[in-house]
């Protein structure tokens, strides 16, 4: 079973940037991130595909977020740029070990596509 660590949530300031990481110990197809605030349900961020040729964004963060991913070292990463207190939230890597049926956006952002998830990483910022 392939697992997803991540790294480098923390706390930061109002318009400042932060990026996320995620290792896998093996290959995955559409990976991304999803985030989880209190007392919300969790909420599709960022997701990119196997061979980086789409990536797919919440409306509240395109523009100042960047999914990405480097194969060569099974890792997929979330550059976070001028980031807003209601950016707080836990975040959540997931990724698929299946190949994709459609390169759509619906299948990308939908959690139940994804059978491999993080440990998630906490990420605050402050205003």
């Amino acid at each position: 079973q392939v697992q997803l660590v991540e790294s480098g949530g923390g706390l930061v300031q109002a318009g400042t940037s932060l990026t996320l990481a995620c290792a896998s110990s093996g290959r995955t197809y559409a990976a991304g991130w999803f985030r989880q605030a209190p007392g919300k349900e969790r909420e599709f961020v960022a997701t990119i595909s196997w061979n980086n040729v789409m990536s797919y964004y919440a409306d509240s963060v395109e523009g100042r977020f960047t999914v990405s991913r480097d194969n060569a070292k099974n890792t997929v990463y979330l550059q976070m740029n001028n980031m807003k207190p209601e950016d707080t939230a836990v975040y959540y890597c997931a990724a698929s070990d299946k190949i994709p049926y459609t390169g759509g956006r619906s299948y990308y952002t939908n959690g139940l596509n994804y059978n491999l998830w993080g440990q998630g990483t906490q990420v605050t910022v402050s205003s």
